[in-house]
């Protein structure tokens, strides 16, 4: 028998940054709005406020349910909008009904299908700086995907997510996962 040289793999793929972000972001908000839909639906059947829903929080230093929704929003549209070099829509964070954040969902999701795939791939090492009130951090693309935009956007998610589970609204792991 002859014997075959070992393949030899790259010293660096190529990463499709496209491909590890819109399509992942899209998947999230559509089990986000779908599991959003559900507990509207559930709270409605129960006679429960919206407003109950709404205003949830799971611990007091952390954001209510509509903070977790525009917290998903913005971490999807700007982790875009800082790759591919281009201008996220602006939102001004006052919704405060269940239409308002599926309104805000949809206004994101039509964000991200606007973002051209050359904008981001091949941006694997470009320089990425996140400001906040009280410091910047800094990355290159792919961390900054890897390490911060998605674990961010997952977290979000799960917060509201769980926020409607200690409410009792009956969304499960499948909801989250977006029904596959």
């Amino acid at each position: 028998m002859r014997s075959r040289p070992a393949p030899t793999i790259s010293a660096r793929m190529a990463t499709e940054l496209y491909d590890l972000t819109v399509p992942v972001f899209l998947r999230g908000f559509k089990a986000l709005s779908a599991f959003l839909d559900k507990a509207r639906a559930w709270a409605d059947e129960q006679g429960i406020a919206h407003e109950e829903l709404l205003s949830a929080r799971l611990a007091e230093d952390m954001a209510p349910l509509v903070g977790q929704i525009q917290r998903v929003s913005d971490g999807a549209k700007f982790a875009m909008a800082r790759l591919g070099q281009i201008e996220a829509p602006a939102m001004a964070d006052t919704e405060t009904s269940f239409d308002e954040l599926q309104a805000r969902i949809a206004a994101t999701v039509a964000f991200l299908n606007s973002v051209p795939r050359e904008a981001v791939d091949g941006r694997e090492d470009a320089d990425i700086e996140v400001k906040t009130p009280n410091r910047s951090f800094h990355f290159k693309g792919l961390p900054y995907v890897t390490t911060f935009a998605l674990p961010n956007f997952y977290f979000h998610i799960t917060a509201a997510y769980a926020i409607l589970r200690h409410k009792g609204a009956p969304v499960g792991k499948m909801d989250y996962l977006g029904g596959i």
